[in-house]
């Protein structure tokens, strides 16, 4: 934590509990990388003002971590590689996530789940593609990101891939069988359209 400056450790500070935490990263527009791909550490997300999903993670693992939490991510892969990455913490013996998504569902979750397993189904159901396709497939083990303190990942300048590198390489745990993916029903058009609503939309750019 030394190497954030004192207003960025009073802004992470503040943000002193789960649901704190959520409220802000609602508040930022979402990252649409108008130039590049990007990673950003959660420095970055604090100077750009701006976040996709597992940059508010990497962000929220911090607050949590300044809470006495260990920084915790969790990912999940799909069929059409619209993978998530949620943060995740535990507060009275169960399992929440705090989530930065630009849509309607893929949201945050209380603490009310026994296991990350449950955890992890929890987002099974709103997972769909726009043809109504259940798509989450995997998820992965909690991810400790202070293995990556070495590499100094909280307060980088530079992008951190290497923390998306290390998801890519890691075992994920299947959801279903493939008996149980061919039975799977498609979403009902009303839950397909909860897809289109949006929470930021490029429009919200004035630098784009």
């Amino acid at each position: 934590m030394s190497d954030f400056t004192s207003s960025e450790l009073k802004m992470l500070k503040s943000l002193n509990t789960p649901r704190k935490i959520q409220l802000f990263l609602n508040s930022l527009p979402t990252n649409y990388e108008p130039h590049e791909e990007t990673c950003y550490s959660p420095r970055q997300v604090l100077k750009h003002r701006t976040c996709h999903c597992i940059e508010g993670a990497m962000l929220a693992a911090v607050c949590l971590r300044l809470q006495g939490q260990k920084p915790l991510i969790m990912d999940f892969e799909t069929i059409d590689e619209e993978d998530h990455v949620i943060a995740i913490f535990k507060q009275y013996g169960h399992w929440g996530a705090i989530s930065k998504t630009n849509h309607a569902v893929l949201r945050y979750r209380d603490p009310v789940y026994k296991t990350v397993r449950e955890l992890a189904m929890s987002y099974f159901h709103e997972y769909l593609d726009k043809k109504g396709r259940k798509t989450l497939r995997t998820y992965s083990n909690p991810v400790n990101l202070s293995q990556f303190d070495h590499r100094g990942w909280m307060a980088s300048e530079q992008d951190v891939w290497y923390v998306v590198d290390h998801l890519r390489k890691i075992p994920h745990i299947k959801i279903c069988s493939r008996p149980q993916i061919a039975s799977l029903k498609n979403g009902d058009p009303l839950e397909v359209s909860l897809g289109n609503v949006i929470e930021w939309k490029k429009a919200s750019y004035p630098f784009l």
